[in-house]
């Protein structure tokens, strides 16, 4: 069967004008231009960017000393007493994307969810290579965990969050809170990568024609790794992590179309065999980076609905 007709008529013509459109493939480029190329492009099929009562840039500061930029999104003012807080990885195979490529969709998850996003830049390779990026977020989550109060967040609930490479990465800290002992509501993970090799078969599948391709996340993962021997370390492949009992209750968010849907899969099933509570919803007819195309594709703004109210529901907020 020809992939193609496995998708929904709004998402063929979003393929359709990306085709029309011919820009050089992002593994054509240089990380540096392929970054302004993404950023450039990142809010062309976005929903409108929504108001929140609170916007504010901050520093986080990883073990290093460096500064990282994050953005906090909150949907009521300061003072209006603690709200839950999610902890938002950005997407881009650990090459491209930044707070600013996911600022609609971490605004619409703290305006529909209810709670406080804190969205991360997280160091980019080849720049910063395997483990920097995870390194990055753990400490990220840590000094939320630290800071929550004085952002005016509760530190009882909290989650991570991401998409892509930034869902590899949310993953990663799950295992890591458990073993730290930092509780965490919910993982809410939007097309993770999970395995050491992109050899499923829905990489074989999808491989060409379906926004991600498969010599971008060669290109990707060529940036980001060090060696071969990265590639079979948990934190690159969550799937290798050897025990996943206890970690937090996830959401997982795949796309019927996507190279990494199948390994989306065999995480869900990894960790309800080790006993975690999942709810995986699979979009049908939509393609990698679809929930950020919520004003062309139907599906990202339920993506968004069905998101929030994860987080809701994690969070206490909803029955």
């Amino acid at each position: 069967m020809d992939p193609q007709t496995l998708l929904t008529a709004q998402m063929r013509d979003v393929i359709r004008r990306m085709q029309r459109a011919a820009r050089p493939p992002l593994h054509s480029l240089s990380p540096q231009a392929a970054r302004a190329a993404y950023a450039a492009g990142s809010g062309v099929l976005e929903i409108a960017r929504p108001a929140l009562a609170r916007v504010e840039d901050l520093h986080v500061q990883a073990r290093d000393g460096h500064a990282m930029a994050a953005r906090l999104y909150a949907p009521a003012p300061v003072g209006a007493g603690a709200l839950p807080a999610l902890l938002y990885l950005h997407g881009g195979g650990f090459t491209i994307g930044s707070v600013e490529t996911h600022d609609v969709l971490c605004r619409e998850l703290a305006r529909q969810s209810g709670c406080m996003v804190v969205s991360l830049d997280y160091r980019l390779a080849p720049e910063h290579r395997f483990p920097t990026a995870s390194n990055d977020a753990w400490d990220a989550l840590q000094w939320l965990a630290l800071h929550a109060r004085a952002l005016g967040a509760d530190p009882a609930r909290l989650a991570v969050a991401g998409d892509s490479a930034g869902g590899t990465l949310a993953a990663v800290n799950a295992v890591l809170a458990r073993d730290a002992g930092l509780a965490l509501a919910l993982q809410l993970l939007i097309y993770p990568g999970t395995t050491a090799h992109q050899d499923t078969d829905s990489h074989r599948r999808f491989a060409h024609g379906m926004v991600l391709e498969e010599a971008s996340i060669t290109w990707f993962f060529g940036n980001y790794v060090r060696s071969p021997a990265d590639r079979e370390d948990w934190r690159f492949a969550p799937l290798n992590a050897h025990d996943l009992d206890g970690v937090a209750p996830a959401f997982v968010c795949l796309a019927e179309c996507d190279p990494l849907v199948d390994e989306g899969v065999a995480y869900a099933d990894r960790l309800r065999a080790s006993g975690v509570a999942v709810d995986l919803e699979i979009y049908r007819g939509v393609t990698h980076e679809f929930i950020k195309m919520g004003r062309a594709v139907p599906q990202a703004r339920q993506a968004h609905a069905d998101c929030a109210r994860a987080l809701r529901v994690a969070f206490g907020l909803e029955n």
